[in-house]
């Protein structure tokens, strides 16, 4: 498998849509092609997929390890590896460059299409790729400019390449009806973009026409072959039934999370806004992030099945819940402080398994890398665990629940603050922080193991 990175120099600077034009037209030559994400991102993996009809993959050093991101690399058995970037090429957890993607360029050995969407410079945009060029010695390997106008190109082109040393390969036009429109956590999920088949097809289109795609392909290079194995076998002959949230009010889960839970039985997934029951004797419930705060209305009007899921784990179904997940399980959501959504002073009930309500904010909560420490209070846990996680949301919880997890953030200026998060009731563990199992391994087998104990004597 051969493989190459697409950065820029910032977030907006026209990556995802250059990504999703070159996975698109390489779908149409028929290659076949093994999709990539890098950071803790859910929104571009899912348009990723829809375009590949493959399940998009995370690669995240902070939240994996290296060992996990070379794990899921090493488990990649297409022609090609197209991994797209996160912000701007340099952008890690702090003021250096640790966990950015040119970290995760220099750890898999992978060349580098900047991809920038110039306006008003023409010698001045040569300084800044020569800035993102030498500043770490990153492996630029060629150039791709977004939403610019033909006469525009010829002559940045001919200016990057003389002043620069890079290849130009190419660009995309300006084209309103690439457009994605947007909301309070970023783009709006491919499930509900209508015309998204249209866009799609036209970025690929675009690509095809306007860059040149065979050089790029010639530029990727072969993929090491890691030798990375996970020790799963303590899960492996559990055969749990497993229940999973999935429509478009909960969608963010990390393929690998999901792999690694197939392998402890069989996953069954279900509709919150449609379905009117949970999966028939599901051993353990898995909800994670989304957009509920969205789709409250249509959530809290599934009167039936929100009373299955209360009842069942009132009665002791294992359950782990992360941030939407977390707030779905509260009694409900309120939108006071956000006047973008309709409805403001209105609270909807939920499912009211722990005691108290979310709130929406007009701005981020405890955002970015964290750490938790699971402590023995988990309904879930035998042990400690200190693991590494990452938060994105807009609301907060207040809840009369016991924690279990103390959170930890260290900003760029030293400073450590820590909070209470991991609410705890019956067999069930909610909490805000977004969880990759690779290299959080012991987190994931732990629940798993504890729930086919806890379940196997309920139903004794």
């Amino acid at each position: 498998m051969k493989g190459l990175i697409i950065a820029s120099n910032g977030s907006g600077g026209g990556k995802t849509t250059f990504t999703m034009g070159l996975l698109k037209a390489l779908v149409n030559r028929e290659e076949k092609v093994q999709s990539y994400k890098v950071g803790p991102d859910y929104i571009d993996p899912a348009f990723h997929s829809m375009i590949t009809s493959e399940p998009c993959r995370n690669l995240d050093l902070y939240l994996m390890g290296e060992k996990g991101v070379k794990y899921s690399i090493a488990n990649g058995n297409k022609d090609y590896a197209i991994i797209e970037g996160v912000m701007g090429l340099y952008d890690g957890k702090g003021i250096d460059e640790k966990y950015s993607t040119y970290h995760l360029s220099e750890t898999l050995g992978l060349p580098i299409i900047l991809v920038l969407s110039p306006k008003g410079v023409s010698t001045t945009l040569c300084a800044e790729i020569m800035g993102l060029k030498q500043f770490r010695n990153a492996n630029i390997a060629g150039v791709v400019l977004n939403g610019i106008s033909e006469s525009y190109y010829k002559l940045l082109k001919l200016s990057i390449e003389e002043n620069c040393g890079v290849n130009v390969l190419g660009y995309i036009p300006k084209d309103d009806r690439l457009k994605l429109g947007s909301r309070h956590l970023g783009l709006i999920q491919s499930s509900e973009v209508e015309d998204i088949q249209e866009k799609i097809a036209l970025c690929g289109e675009l690509v095809e026409k306007y860059v040149d795609v065979d050089s790029i392909l010639s530029i990727s290079k072969e993929c090491k072959q890691y030798d990375v194995e996970y020790d799963f076998r303590e899960i492996e002959g559990l055969n749990l039934k497993i229940g999973v949230a999935l429509d478009k009010s909960f969608s963010f889960y990390y393929k690998d999370n999901l792999d690694i839970l197939e392998r402890a039985g069989e996953i069954h997934y279900f509709s919150p806004l449609k379905d009117k029951s949970l999966p028939e004797d599901i051993d353990f419930l898995y909800i994670g992030g989304g957009y509920p705060e969205v789709f409250r209305s249509e959530l809290s009007s599934n009167v039936e099945l929100i009373n299955d899921i209360k009842k069942k784990l009132e009665d002791g179904l294992p359950c782990y819940a992360e941030c939407g997940g977390l707030m779905y399980l509260t009694q409900g959501i309120n939108n006071k402080e956000i006047e973008a959504l309709e409805d403001t002073q209105q609270t909807y009930s939920l499912v009211s398994f722990f005691n108290g309500n979310s709130y929406m904010t007009k701005r981020l909560q405890n955002f970015g890398y964290a750490t938790v420490e699971v402590g023995e209070k988990s309904p879930i846990h035998k042990s400690n665990l200190r693991i590494n996680c990452h938060e994105f949301h807009r609301s907060f919880v207040d809840l009369q629940e016991e924690t279990s997890y103390e959170v930890e953030k260290v900003n760029i200026y030293g400073e450590l603050k820590k909070w209470k998060c991991g609410y705890v009731k019956k067999n069930t563990l909610g909490a805000y922080a977004h969880i990759h199992f690779l290299g959080n391994e012991k987190f994931i087998i732990d629940i798993l193991k504890e729930a086919k104990e806890r379940i196997t004597k309920i139903k004794k």
